[in-house]
């Protein structure tokens, strides 16, 4: 079965990227932070430093912070693959449905990649805001990364390299016929 039949309002790469690559690339720091390299180095490379790893963190509040942030990246990862192939499947004949459930989602995802940006952003130091050579794998997933999938949510809205059936649409001529 062809995928671009079976999943008209996610075609191509839309398909790919929201679909395989974002859940994989949520669930990672997920286990990451949880099991290797760990709760310490998930939390030292939050913010680029060039120090080295502690062996692990004093402080049970933060470890439990992170451990939280991690569920909180797994639930990320699990929405989008459960949820988006529930819409795959159960809707396969429904593009217009496909499309106000996945843009549904689309809004809340885009509203967090926002914030996510934002305060990730302002929460380095002044001396690496503007110093992307500097920045590690994790400040780039965290801004970088993140506005790319910001980006490609808005394509996705803007119908870029797919067919629109819901958003974009008079809907209103469409029933009045």
């Amino acid at each position: 079965m062809p995928l671009i039949s079976e999943f008209p309002a996610l075609p191509g790469f839309y398909q790919l990227l929201f679909l395989h690559i974002e859940p994989t690339s949520t669930v990672m720091p997920a286990i990451m932070a949880w099991f290797f390299p760990g709760v310490a180095w998930f939390h030292h490379e939050l913010i680029p430093d060039g120090t080295p790893t502690p062996a692990s963190l004093s402080d049970p509040r933060t470890t439990m912070a992170v451990w939280q942030l991690g569920n909180c990246y797994l639930l990320l990862g699990l929405i989008s693959t459960f949820v988006f192939r529930a819409v795959r499947d159960a809707l396969p004949n429904n593009p217009v449905a496909q499309e106000r459930i996945l843009g549904a989602s689309f809004t809340a995802l885009a509203l967090a990649d926002v914030t996510h940006i934002l305060w990730s952003f302002i929460g380095l130091p002044d001396a690496l805001k503007y110093d992307f050579a500097r920045w590690n794998s994790m400040t780039h997933g965290n801004i970088t990364f993140v506005v790319f999938l910001l980006s490609m949510r808005l394509a996705w809205f803007l119908g870029l390299g797919r067919k629109r059936f819901y958003y974009g649409q008079n809907l209103s001529k469409a029933k009045s016929s």
